[in-house]
């Protein structure tokens, strides 16, 4: 029980949690410097469930939109809706992305992206249903409003890429809580990176792999992921497996009172596919740790829609970018 609390509290301190998204092509959720940087505009909508047999357990919505205005620079917009319990968050984030080709043709990828993201959010605790005053909560506000920054930086070398981003980046005074229920320091560092094979026929195949560390408490986990591709006439379909793991461990107690310690560990399987200009994924995650709230994991839909004319394609399997 106070590992699901733990996570909770952690997801609590986000402004958009870091789940799966990424894996099915969208990339922009997490790395400002996307915006704009695959060969169509990009529509996305995901909508994210935990536990179907826990009442109010977490979920999740987010709408972004991010295209190309010219050769360097593109434009992004995400809003969200954030659940959990008797907290919730809704905002809006507004990106700039500046592209930077080294290469002298476009046939051949080698691109340096930078991007920018400030938002605003609202995150509001519903007291409805409190019979008790919490001195840690407090009973005068409800809600607050505050924003934040997000810093990305991407680069595309042929089949390979590597993105950076540092998320919350402003220290922010949330005055819905007393300072020591949530840190000022929210900020968080994602590192990514990956590989495209190509083979002789249709199949092409991509390991990679994300690294997510907290400044304010250490706190680290990393995603080994393989996804796989397979070409069809009306588009492509594609499907593959990721493994999260965090470095450190929650306590818990047994029913002897004996202190225990188990890591986050969790398998997320997904699945997907690209019908001309339309997009669906599938993701499910499924937490295997010994003590869990519910055994039922984690369902996420993904839809989107790609728009716009067609930009110069790239000779490479780059599929985030063509």
């Amino acid at each position: 029980m106070f590992l699901f609390f733990n996570i909770a509290s952690a997801n609590a301190q986000e402004v958009i949690p870091t789940y799966s998204d990424y894996l099915t092509d969208n990339l922009y959720l997490l790395h400002p410097s996307m915006a704009g940087a695959a060969s169509r505009d990009q529509i996305r909508l995901t909508a994210r469930q935990q536990w179907f047999d826990v009442d109010n357990a977490p979920s999740l919505q987010t709408l972004s939109l991010n295209s190309r205005i010219n050769n360097k620079l593109g434009l992004g917009g995400i809003m969200f809706n954030d659940q959990n319990g008797n907290f919730s968050k809704i905002g809006a984030f507004a990106t700039f992305a500046y592209h930077l080709m080294f290469s002298r043709s476009t046939a051949n990828l080698n691109q340096l992206s930078f991007g920018i993201s400030a938002g605003l959010i609202q995150h509001r605790l519903d007291e409805s249903g409190f019979t008790e005053f919490d001195p840690i909560i407090g009973r005068d506000d409800v809600a607050d409003f505050y924003g934040n920054v997000d810093l990305g930086l991407s680069y595309y070398y042929l089949n390979f890429y590597a993105h950076l981003a540092a998320k919350n980046i402003l220290n922010i005074r949330r005055e819905l809580f007393y300072s020591d229920a949530v840190p000022s320091n929210q900020r968080k560092y994602l590192f990514s990176t990956g590989y495209v094979f190509e083979t002789s026929g249709r199949w092409s195949y991509e390991p990679s792999m994300l690294y997510q560390l907290r400044e304010q408490t250490s706190e680290q986990n990393i995603d080994v992921n393989m996804k796989a591709y397979y070409d069809v006439d009306f588009g492509q379909l594609w499907g593959g497996i990721s493994y999260r793991n965090s470095f450190e461990g929650s306590e818990f107690t047994t029913d002897g009172e004996e202190i225990s310690s188990q890591q986050l560990r969790y398998i997320t399987p997904f699945v997907g596919v690209n019908y001309k200009r339309f997009l669906f994924g599938y993701t499910f995650s499924y937490q295997f740790n010994s003590r869990v709230l519910s055994n039922n994991g984690f369902h996420q839909l993904t839809l989107g829609y790609d728009f716009g004319e067609s930009r110069q394609r790239y000779d490479c399997k780059c599929p985030a970018v063509n």
